[in-house]
């Protein structure tokens, strides 16, 4: 790979540090870092899929969608890990994607959809201490969705997320 491709590309645990590290900066030292950790797992998952693979459950575009597939069709309401799914979908469509969502969305209602989809896996998941968290990912929902807004608004503001290379000195 060359210098500019080394430049571009990142791995999963790049982009997991990233992700982390802004949203530590945002919340404090007051918040349980396992909850840090699993904001910044949601954010990273969702910028490294597409909204058309093959692989796992693309990136819903927007909230309609998040509507018609865990709404509208109930049939994955037994499914905790779909629950999760569309759990982080609210998560990262509500939050992180705020202010392009508000113009077509009620957020406070999909904030809401997003809390108990939360609350529905935990009440399924099988391991006690993931249960325990997509519980408090379900109570402390819009906390999270606001913190998550405010990242996406941040790193829009900031100028250059890479840092610019040093000029080349002129010989004298």
């Amino acid at each position: 790979m060359g210098p500019f491709g080394e430049l571009i590309a990142t791995n999963h645990l790049q982009t997991l540090e990233f992700f982390f590290v802004h949203l530590q900066d945002i919340t404090g030292p007051d918040v349980d870092k396992p909850e840090v950790l699993y904001n910044a797992s949601v954010l990273a998952h969702y910028a490294q899929i597409s909204t058309h693979t093959g692989v796992s459950m693309p990136v819903l575009t927007n909230l309609s969608e998040v509507f018609d597939n865990f709404v509208a069709d109930t049939s994955l309401l037994g499914d905790g890990s779909m629950m999760e799914v569309a759990g982080a979908q609210c998560l990262v469509l509500a939050g992180f994607f705020e202010d392009q969502m508000r113009r077509r969305h009620n957020i406070r209602w999909y904030a809401e959809l997003g809390g108990s989809f939360f609350s529905r896996a935990a009440l399924l998941e099988q391991s006690p201490h993931k249960a325990r968290l997509l519980d408090t990912m379900a109570r402390r929902f819009e906390p999270w969705r606001q913190r998550h807004a405010r990242l996406s608004r941040e790193l829009r503001d900031q100028p250059y997320l890479l840092p610019p290379s040093p000029k080349p000195e002129r010989p004298m």
